[in-house]
């Protein structure tokens, strides 16, 4: 694929890489104020956050790297930004999005042994500039996204596009390399009610404890297994009405404040909650969660159920689509023949992405081979036990319509989402303050950006 053509793409799934690569960007530098490259409105690009981008790109294998497109492709997105926070269509979730970056704050630092040790490595001064630069990056990536989508939401393609954007480009697509479709089923391990019942004994004498004269606080850090509140003493603030799960909330919005519920089951473990305000659909609660972690036996008499399901699946008593949507615990798959999704939403996943536990239980498998029984963590680091079947195998190939037309057609989709987006930037152009660094002069930009340019 031609450097033109990577650009092109780059800018269709680039909102989902701005969260990832700003935040590598930051918290590698360290800094919240460095050299300015451009102004958008109220919208500042920094110096670094251009030169991260290209890093990234050259750890991705781009080659004749361009600084100004990298410029270009950030100034779009801030601007996609900028038009964002004056949708009224667009829900202002700032409020929500800085309670999240103290969650995000406080899971980093549960890596760390302490607060010092984790500002060092990622060399911010205090916990205030760090806790700044995370909002900051989840802020631009929320409007950044709403926009993205809110301008793009009509567009579509049809066969004859996909077909036209093929012949146009299909010597610049690259080669596809070897593939796999897969579809699991997975469950998170039953307790046992010996083991529930020591988890919500625990917490009634936490609370016993609390109405006893112990502080709510000081319980939380000592005893929470939550990584995101635990050592702020369980406090999670400005939380909306929808945002937690719902045994959660229905416990929290039931108590009045200062009040300390009973011990409540979600999918995390178990909680008590203390609701400690509540404005309209917003309030703020403290809890101490003690999460439902399996033990061994409990994990080993999970693994012997699913391999009596696979049993049935091989005697052909039961379909694996079936038994996916009859015992799979994964919402994500169950209802879709436990078919798991590639990181372009197709079926078909590059064996080289494929997670190092399930390659390994996968190794020496055929099509239509099943895993025995294996355990794993899922996104939130939960136990779970799969099996997992291999519906199709693809070699590595050049990409073509007969084989490929699903990622071509997405292809095809993004390229005009691109365009969309393109269009709307350029008719907003001439009614926002634009202010490029000098050092940019020499950029032959595609949109019309140089019209308040800064002398250095």
């Amino acid at each position: 694929m031609t450097n033109k053509l990577k650009i092109t793409f780059l800018f269709g799934i680039f909102i989902m890489l701005f969260a990832t690569n700003m935040m590598k960007a930051q918290l590698k530098q360290g800094e919240l104020v460095d050299g300015i490259a451009a102004v958008i409105g109220d919208e500042i690009v920094l110096e670094s956050d251009v030169n991260e981008q290209m890093n990234y790109a050259k750890q991705q294998g781009a080659s004749n790297i361009d600084k100004c497109e990298f410029l270009e492709n950030l100034l779009n997105n801030k601007l996609l930004v900028y038009e964002a926070k004056k949708d009224t269509l667009i829900e202002n979730r700032s409020a929500a999005v800085k309670e999240q970056a103290n969650a995000k704050y406080q899971q980093l630092l549960s890596q760390f042994p302490d607060e010092k040790t984790m500002l060092a490595a990622y060399k911010f001064r205090n916990g205030y500039e760090m806790k700044n630069a995370i909002e900051k990056i989840d802020i631009d990536t929320y409007y950044g996204q709403a926009k993205y989508q809110r301008v793009t939401e009509k567009a579509d393609v049809t066969p004859n596009e996909v077909t036209d954007f093929f012949n146009l480009y299909k010597s610049q697509l690259p080669e596809i390399k070897d593939e796999v479709s897969l579809a699991q089923i997975m469950m998170y391990p039953k307790l046992t009610e010996a083991h529930k019942d020591d988890l919500i004994n625990r917490l009634k004498k936490i609370k016993k404890d609390i109405e006893g004269g112990e502080s709510f606080e000081s319980q939380a850090r000592i005893y929470s297994e939550d990584p995101g509140s635990a050592s702020n003493g369980g406090l999670m603030k400005n939380i909306s009405k929808g945002q937690m799960v719902k045994p959660f909330e229905a416990a929290a919005l039931n108590l009045q404040e200062g009040e300390i519920s009973d011990p409540v089951e979600s999918e995390f473990g178990y909680h008590i909650i203390q609701l400690v305000k509540k404005s309209g659909k917003i309030y703020d609660a403290r809890h101490i969660l003690l999460m439902a972690t399996p033990t061994d036996e409990e994990i080993k008499i999970a693994k012997a159920k699913l391999d009596s399901i696979r049993t049935l699946i091989k005697d052909n008593k039961i379909s694996f689509k079936d038994a996916a949507f009859k015992f799979s615990d994964d919402k994500r798959t169950k209802f879709n023949a436990g078919i798991i999704a590639g990181s372009d939403g197709s079926s078909k996943i590059e064996r080289e992405t494929i997670p190092g536990t399930i390659s390994y239980e996968l190794a020496g498998l055929n099509k239509g081979d099943i895993t025995s029984a294996f355990d794993d963590d899922d996104e939130r680091k939960r136990k779970v036990v799969k099996i997992v079947k291999v519906e199709d195998v693809i070699p590595a190939h050049q990409i073509t319509l007969e084989t490929d037309y699903d990622r071509i057609k997405q292809m095809a989709l993004n390229k005009k989402r691109n365009e969309m987006v393109e269009k709307f930037v350029n008719s907003k152009l001439p009614t926002t303050f634009i202010s490029i660094d000098g050092r940019y002069d020499s950029c032959n930009f595609k949109g019309s950006w140089k019209k308040d340019s800064v002398k250095k």
